[in-house]
């Protein structure tokens, strides 16, 4: 049996499985991670790896072949991991390390692009050539498809989505330098960010801890706005109002025919509901399936994108 090995590296884990041909994931195992540079990851992958295959093996022969979904910007043709920090450069020719220690041929690719591929072979893709993959989880970033071909840009960093401006005002300055991105009202990290800029101008009783690094739970949010607490509605309605136009600029830009949510913000029946009331149906009235959650589970949509990239789908 084929198989293929996937590598789903986040700010707070590494996901490591085996993947078959038509998605199913045959083995896994989760490791810690919390890098702070490419350097400190790399030694990460490294040793979680050589663990993976000690404790946990193969199923059969060894994978076909193994695929690396990474945060930043990542060459996928040259197989080098260019940045995570826009600020500074540490490009490392990852695929190439890999594919030379372990002797599986290795390919790398960004963390959404890969859910998006992951989309492209088991998603919605089955049924459209033409759709928006956004995942809201800590972060935004996006991915396009137009005719059955993904959208990298000139610097492979288009679908930065989170960086865009929607029409909601907060006074929230981002790490891009622009005020009141989408990615800092609507994302986990911008729910956070909104709740401490805004916590003295409304009457709450969320719980915003002071811990260095904590951030506030966002079903706490949700559950106190269900309950009417004055700050969560606010952080929810701007966050249902910043999704939705996200989308709608989206549509307006690339002409899909589906939208599919991911992420953990999104996944919350609670938000997505108020997300699909805001949007203008004029505005989505071509987006013939549209808008939905994915169908792959979250808790594994990285490890199956980085398969898919292991696959070159």
């Amino acid at each position: 049996m084929e198989t293929y090995l996937g590598l789903d590296m986040g700010g707070t884990k590494l996901l490591i499985g085996e993947v078959d041909r038509y998605g199913n994931i045959l083995r896994y195992k989760h490791y810690k991670s919390g890098f702070f540079n490419q350097q400190a990851a790399y030694t990460i992958i490294r040793e979680s790896l050589d663990d993976y295959i000690a404790s946990v093996g193969w199923v059969g022969d060894k994978p076909v072949s193994m695929g690396v979904g990474l945060i930043g910007r990542v060459d996928p043709n040259s197989g080098v991991w260019l940045q995570i920090d826009p600020h500074r450069t540490e490009s490392i020719a990852l695929a190439s390390e890999l594919e030379k220690i372990y002797g599986i041929p290795c390919r790398i690719d960004n963390d959404v692009k890969s859910a998006t591929r992951a989309e492209r072979v088991w998603g919605v893709g089955q049924f459209s050539k033409n759709f928006v993959y956004i995942n809201v989880g800590t972060g935004i970033a996006v991915g396009t498809v137009v005719n059955g071909r993904q959208i990298r840009g000139s610097h492979f960093n288009a679908g930065e989505a989170g960086h865009m401006r929607v029409g909601v005002n907060v006074g929230i300055t981002c790490g891009c330098g622009r005020t009141d991105c989408v990615e800092t009202i609507a994302s986990g990290m911008g729910i956070d960010k909104c709740a401490r800029y805004l916590k003295d101008r409304y009457e709450t009783r969320l719980v915003i801890p002071m811990e260095n690094g904590a951030r506030v739970n966002v079903q706490d949010v949700v559950d106190l706005c269900g309950k009417g607490d004055p700050l969560c509605n606010v952080l929810i309605q701007n966050a249902a109002e910043g999704i939705a136009n996200l989308i709608m600029n989206l549509v307006r830009i690339t002409d899909p025919d589906t939208v599919v949510m991911g992420g953990s913000i999104v996944g919350n029946e609670f938000i997505f509901d108020r997300i699909l009331a805001a949007l203008n149906q004029n505005t989505m009235r071509f987006v013939t399936n549209g808008v939905v959650l994915t169908k792959l589970n979250p808790k594994f949509v990285g490890l199956l994108g980085a398969a898919a990239v292991a696959m070159n789908m």
